[in-house]
């Protein structure tokens, strides 16, 4: 019987891959049919996770998405994407269209890869050590764990640093001091987790904390970095918190999005309904979320061309079945919610560009809290011996950054290396509305017409 089972499960894999090799991919980019917009369409066999393979590669270009509509009903996936560059014109950059083709084409060798739930792991690349951190958000964190790496010779060559709801989650990649390559010594890798570990822990107190887990390995982990932070938030049940404390999200000046989960019971689907505001890497968040949570998504339409993004998903479960209780569908939408909150990017947006050297983040990060600023989202990037750094920073009490202090920051770290980029986001405007939380750095401030094509 056994046998009989892996004979089958192997038959489908080869009959899928059959199927693909006879009826590759097809990508077609028509830059003519519209006046504004680029228009993207990928036809291929269907396989789970392929819609997600899909918004990840036009996210990575840093494409914005104005309009979806997306079927993969059945053993075929057909989706249609309209597209604009960062400046809001067609795509005609013939690199990045040629990287488009390539990748979701028949030559594509994107995969979806499985979710991995450590809590604080450090695993060897060939060129640097990658270490995850989550933990509870308390004053001085960033500047802490920033100074430890630098204590023990490590250099941040690239890190990405999200803050949700009184917790943290970071992915960095640094390299030996000395070497400029992985840390390989198993006793130093060691010692890493250990003091990152006592970090993330000393703030625990006066507060429910759950003591973090710890893991080292030498395997490499392919996972894509905002695929892994959303991971390391879900694990630890950043959604959780939404379902008792949706006026603080409010406090925090962020609007909460409006999400709906409903069944239709003579299609066996379940429609999930999104409205927000747009932002960058919306659709990845959602998509991503209901992949990982083991949803396919058989058909959506995706509308974002004004201020505010619509998204309407039908899904099923892995298995075929809709949402089947309440508490499955309520769990969906705070699922939902936290994912699209995550990346919101509250605060004053400062860019900075300099040499890269050792150090460099702490000091920054340094500054940033002796000016009491919290940093409540961060992206740093090394090219070459460049150092491309991008903070959200808010004041201690969540107030829009005084212009006068961060001038004396830019005066300290110098005025043509930090810029400022647009202004204050979310800001609170009277002190009623100052909450409790934490975040890095210092204490926190806190329907679509139904589809033609849909088939029972």
């Amino acid at each position: 019987m056994d046998v009989c089972l892996s004979y089958s499960y192997n038959m489908d894999d080869e009959i899928a891959k059959f199927i693909r090799r006879v009826n590759p991919p097809r990508v077609v980019i028509d830059n003519e049919v519209c006046k504004d917009v680029t228009v993207i369409k990928v036809d291929s066999a269907n396989k789970h996770g392929i819609l997600l393979e899909v918004v990840q590669v036009l996210t990575e270009l840093n494409l914005t998405i104005k309009k979806a509509y997306i079927s993969s009903d059945g053993g075929w996936f057909m989706d249609v994407f309209n597209v604009t560059d960062q400046d809001g014109n067609k795509v005609t950059d013939e690199i990045v269209l040629d990287y488009i083709r390539k990748s979701l084409g028949p030559d594509e060798s994107t995969c979806f890869s499985p979710s991995m739930r450590s809590t604080i792991g450090v695993k060897q690349s060939v060129d640097y050590t990658v270490i995850e951190l989550t933990g509870t958000d308390r004053p001085g964190l960033l500047s802490e764990l920033c100074a430890v790496l630098m204590d023990l010779q490590c250099n941040v060559v690239n890190a990405e640093i999200w803050t949700h709801r009184a917790k943290a989650a970071a992915v960095l990649q640094v390299t030996d001091e000395e070497t400029c390559s992985a840390i390989t010594d198993p006793e130093r890798l060691s010692k890493i987790r250990k003091l990152l570990g006592y970090v993330l822990t000393g703030g625990s107190s006066g507060r429910r904390f759950r003591e973090p887990k710890t893991m080292v390995s030498s395997a490499l982990d392919d996972t894509h970095t905002d695929r892994k932070l959303h991971q390391l938030m879900f694990a630890d049940r950043d959604y959780d918190e939404w379902e008792n404390n949706v006026d603080d999200e409010d406090k925090c000046g962020r609007v909460v999005p409006d999400v709906d989960v409903s069944n239709l019971h003579d299609l066996d689907y379940s429609i999930v309904m999104i409205k927000c505001k747009d932002r960058p890497k919306l659709l990845f968040d959602t998509v991503f979320t209901l992949t990982d949570m083991n949803y396919v998504v058989s058909h959506a339409s995706i509308d974002a061309e004004g201020p505010e993004a619509y998204q309407e998903y039908y899904i099923r479960h892995t298995d075929g079945s809709p949402v089947k209780s309440e508490a499955e569908r309520q769990r969906v939408i705070k699922c939902l919610k936290a994912a699209i909150q995550r990346r919101v990017s509250e605060g004053l947006k400062l860019e900075l560009c300099t040499s890269d050297r050792v150090g460099l983040l702490s000091d920054v990060t340094r500054i940033f809290r002796e000016n009491s600023l919290t940093v409540t989202r961060a992206e740093v990037k090394t090219k070459g011996d460049k150092a491309l750094n991008t903070f959200y920073v808010r004041d201690a009490s969540g107030y829009q950054v005084d212009a006068k202090t961060i001038e004396s920051i830019r005066q300290v770290i110098g005025q043509t290396i930090l810029q400022v980029k647009g202004g204050n986001t979310d800001a609170k405007t009277s002190p009623q509305d100052s909450p409790t939380g934490f975040l890095f750095g210092v204490f926190k401030s806190r329907s679509f017409v139904n589809f033609g094509l849909i088939r029972s």
